[in-house]
């Protein structure tokens, strides 16, 4: 049990961490830098995160603003998920 429990605690980290260089590396581009979105490592980040944003997206849509929420409700849930499986396991 208690491999399963580091196992999912390890993708949700994972997870965890590709959501917030996902939103760093929209920031970047926003404010004029050039991260090339060809670069493996980009692409591995934002198609991981991508994987949770996508149906965040079409259920929360952009506000007015452009402001995008959907970063942190997956964040929020993650974390949701990693503490039922803590006191599950």
């Amino acid at each position: 049990m208690v491999s399963i429990a580091y196992l999912v605690n390890l993708i949700i980290g994972f997870l965890w961490f590709a959501l917030l260089a996902s939103v760093v590396i929209s920031w970047l581009r926003a404010f004029g830098a050039r991260v090339p979105h060809y670069h493996p490592v980009v692409r591995i980040i934002e198609e991981t995160a991508d994987l949770l944003l996508k149906p965040i997206r079409r259920t929360i849509p952009t506000t007015g603003g452009g402001f995008d929420f959907s970063p942190i409700v997956a964040l929020v849930l993650l974390a949701i998920v990693r503490r039922l499986i803590n006191q599950v396991l």
